[in-house]
This record gives structure tokens, C-alpha cells and sequence, in this order.
């Protein structure tokens, strides 16, 4: 009896590992993206466990070859596949249950290699927001010796973006105050932004007790500056990808939504070392009305990507051909950067450990600075680096985005091929960029 007990125990506890392992694929397969980029002559690896398999469709056998090896394993057979592109196109993969029944369909998005000029460049980053940024609400005391917050009550919430009032554009802080003194204590429409959402609501401005002036009972900002490095420039678009993530509101943490903006050549001034505990910073000076680069389009997740209006810039460095993930090593790579007056040298680091990903996320790597002279000269990686080119192997693999505050000589990277879906320099479901030739 005892023995049967434990034969019933151990096939309770294989099930639920079963269970377990089967649950965490199927939630694989379900975020799996629907279209996957694979530069010309790469190659990338995938692995499903049975009763899920992968086959190619007969008429992309000319863009993709598929080579599958079967493994055995203590839990289940487990079926790996190595993709390798031939072709310029647009391959066609289905994921099959029992080998039978499709339950997902996959394009497979074959691109010549990009070639990109390295960055490595201090810039001066100037970024306006789409309307204003609500930062605080507060009370008002009225003329009538009331308190109101008229903001609060209407709904409007710190990290919102106002966009329009009374359906006219804002354009800055100063704008808001002449509108809503204009208006006075009417009743308006506010039209917000929160999330990727637009909301309305509305309120009735309060006559301020301390200034005589019309209300609404919040702080608002409309722009930000500061420092950054260059990432990338693509010489034929001439687009340009920087900082390896976003920029966001001091007080909030909210991604600020981009009005215009620019950026500028700037000049490292001095350096606040990395300590344990204490991030270091780049100090730089840059003038907003002169040595303009490029204007900014785009604020995302994964950093700032737009124009660059200087052609000095192509004939600086040579363009070098880019790494996509199935090409990073954990090993020796550099990065460039500009630590000192408007000079980029190039410093060794060592990649440590690295996160295989389907779809962008912003930590891919992780890298830790062996370059004695950047440490003496800041400490490890300090704000004001992001953005630095991680090269490897001759390629450009990623950019440097964050910094660990317990360990400055550690960071995060992002690969490269992030970025460059974010500046459309890969597209995505775009037949005609991968057409066959």
C-alpha cells in the first residue's frame, strides 16, 4: 500500500510538471509574433515541444530552409528547428498541433543586411511635448475664499497630456494660461491623453484669489533637455536612432509625447563618477541655436529615432553591416563613446549574459565595462552613455541603455534590430521592402 502511495504520488507530480511545461508553450506560441525579420544569410533558432511542430510552406522553400533535429529529453520530445534565409522575401511558417491542425501562422520577413554608421557622439536633445504634460494637481483658494481643484474633479490626472481646450490646440504652458483667461469661468471641453487613449471631460476654470487669474489647479510641462549619445545613422534614409530608451517626465516616469524637438552637437564638460549606489553623469553644454543635426519625431520605449539634417555626418565614419541577436556572443565587444570634449573612442567590454526575444524589449543584454581607461575616467557606464554602440565581431549588436545603480561597470544594452524597427529601417509586414529578386 505504501508503495502504491508513492507510485500515485510520483504520476500526480509528473502530470503537474507536464501540465506545467505544456502550459508555459502554449503561452509561447500564443505571444509568438506573427511576423519574425531575419537579415539575408542568418540564421535563427526555435524549439516547440511535441504535439507542437513548425512546417514551411512550398512555396517558400526558396527563401527559408528549415533543418529540424529531434532531442530527447526527460519531459517530452522536444522538436528544434534551425531557420536559414537564402533569399531576399517573405516566407510563410505554420505552427501545427499533432502536425495536423495549424494554430498559428507566421511570416518569416527576409531583408538585406543594413549597413549603419556607428554614433558615439555626445548630442543635446531638445523635445517639445504634443500639448502639456500634467505633472501635479493642487487646490485653488477662489476670490470667493473657496478652495476648489476643478482638475481633480473633472478627472484630469497626473502623467495625462493636454492636448486641446475648448477645441483649440495647446500649444505650450504660457498658451494655457491665455485660454483659459480667455474663456474665463465658462464651462470647457478638455481633451486629454492617457495611455494611447483620448479622453474628454469637462471643467470650469477657478478665478485665483492669488493672482487673479483663471485655473484650472494644475502644474504643467511642455518641454525637456538634456544629454545623450547617438546610436546610429542609415545614410540612405538618413535617419537616425539615439538613447536606446525613452525619454520620460522627471516627476512622473510618463513617456513624453512628441510635439518637435532637435538635436544638437554637444560637448562633454565634465563627469560625476559611478559609485555603488549613486548613478555618475555626463555634463555637457550645446546651443539650441546653432550646430542643429536633426529634428526628433519619434520618443518610444526604445529610444528617440528621426532626421539628420547634417551630410558631414556620412563622411565621417564607414558604414558597418549590423549583428542581429543570433549573431551576439556572451565575450569580448566595445562600445563607443564620448566621455571627454566631442572626441568617441572605442572601449573594451565583455558581454555577460544575454535574453533571447521575440519581440522588442529594451533589456536584451547585459554588458560590463573592462576598459581600465573608461573606469578611471567615469567610473563604468553613467547617464549621458545610453545610446553608446555596442560593436562585436565588426558589426554593430546593440546600444547601451541603462546603468545598475549597485554596480556602475554593469548595464543593459538593447539590440540593434530594435532600434532599427523603431526608425522603419526594418519594417514590418511590408511585402514590397523584402520583395524577391
Amino acid at each position: 500500500m505504501r508503495n502504491m502511495s508513492r507510485y500515485r504520488k510520483f504520476i500526480f507530480f509528473a502530470l503537474l510538471l507536464t501540465l506545467i511545461v505544456y502550459s508555459i508553450q502554449i503561452l509561447n506560441i500564443v505571444r509568438f509574433p506573427s511576423q519574425i525579420d531575419i537579415m539575408k544569410g542568418d540564421s535563427k533558432d526555435l524549439s516547440f515541444f511535441f504535439p507542437f511542430s513548425l512546417e514551411l510552406m512550398e512555396d517558400s522553400i526558396n527563401i527559408v530552409k528549415i533543418d529540424n533535429n529531434k532531442e530527447k529529453s526527460n519531459i517530452a520530445l522536444r522538436n528544434s528547428y534551425k531557420l536559414e534565409s537564402t533569399n531576399n522575401g517573405i516566407a510563410d511558417i505554420k505552427l501545427k498541433l499533432l502536425g495536423i491542425f495549424p494554430i498559428k501562422h507566421v511570416r518569416v520577413n527576409v531583408v538585406e543586411n543594413v549597413h549603419i554608421i556607428p554614433g558615439g557622439e555626445a548630442i543635446g536633445v531638445k523635445l517639445n511635448t504634443k500639448g502639456v504634460l500634467v505633472v501635479a494637481t493642487s487646490e485653488i483658494s477662489g476670490i470667493d475664499g473657496k478652495i476648489y481643484n476643478p482638475a481633480k474633479n473633472a478627472g484630469i490626472r497626473v502623467g495625462d497630456s493636454i492636448t486641446m481646450i475648448d477645441g483649440i490646440k495647446v500649444e505650450n504652458a504660457d498658451h494655457v494660461i491665455h485660454i483659459l483667461n480667455s474663456i474665463k469661468d465658462k464651462k470647457i471641453s478638455i481633451q486629454i491623453e492617457r495611455n494611447n487613449i483620448v479622453y474628454h471631460t469637462e471643467v470650469i476654470p477657478v478665478k485665483s484669489k492669488q493672482d487673479n487669474s483663471y485655473r484650472l489647479g494644475i502644474w504643467v510641462r511642455d518641454k525637456t533637455a538634456g544629454i545623450g549619445t547617438l546610436t546610429f545613422l542609415e545614410p540612405n534614409s538618413m535617419k537616425f536612432g539615439a538613447l536606446g530608451h525613452a525619454i520620460t517626465d522627471i516627476d512622473t516616469g510618463t513617456l513624453m509625447k512628441v510635439e518637435n524637438g532637435e538635436i544638437m552637437r554637444a560637448k562633454v564638460s565634465s563627469i560625476e563618477h559611478g559609485k555603488k549606489g549613486s548613478p555618475g553623469e555626463l555634463r555637457g553644454i550645446f546651443f539650441e541655436t546653432k550646430d542643429v543635426l536633426g529634428k526628433i519625431e519619434n520618443n518610444t520605449n526604445f529610444g528617440i529615432y528621426g532626421t539628420i539634417h547634417d551630410e558631414n555626418l556620412t563622411n565621417q565614419k564607414t558604414p558597418l553591416p549590423i549583428g542581429t541577436q543570433s549573431e551576439v556572443r556572451i565575450g569580448k565587444a566595445h562600445i563607443l563613446a564620448n566621455v571627454e570634449g566631442d572626441r568617441v573612442d572605442k572601449y573594451e567590454v565583455e558581454i555577460i549574459k544575454l535574453e533571447r526575444q521575440n519581440v522588442p524589449q529594451s533589456k536584451s543584454m547585459i554588458i560590463k565595462i573592462t576598459d581600465d581607461r573608461l573606469i578611471e575616467k567615469t567610473g563604468g557606464i553613467v547617464q549621458g552613455m545610453s545610446g553608446s554602440p555596442i560593436l562585436q565581431n565588426g558589426k554593430i549588436v546593440g546600444a547601451v541603455t541603462h546603468v545598475f545603480v549597485n554596480d556602475p561597470t554593469k548595464g543593459y544594452g538593447i539590440y540593434i534590430e530594435w532600434m532599427l524597427k523603431e526608425a522603419g529601417i526594418i519594417t514590418n509586414n511590408n511585402a514590397d521592402f523584402a520583395k524577391t529578386k
